[in-house]
């Protein structure tokens, strides 16, 4: 997930030199949309591993 958020990062900032400025808008929300779908995936990961909701214990 975080891969396709730099991807599209950096086809903003690509398009942004060229300067299409449609592309560059629609480009920056899916960037931002996709980093903020980490973002929480990984807060949400970070709590159940920190509650030991989801790992085995013998």
């Amino acid at each position: 997930m975080l891969k396709w958020a730099v991807i599209f990062l950096v086809l903003t900032l690509i398009t942004g030199s060229v300067g299409f400025s449609v592309a560059i808008v629609t480009l920056a929300i899916i960037a931002k949309v996709l980093f903020a779908i980490f973002l929480i995936g990984f807060v949400v990961s970070l709590i159940m591993h920190l509650m030991g909701i989801g790992t085995s214990k013998p």
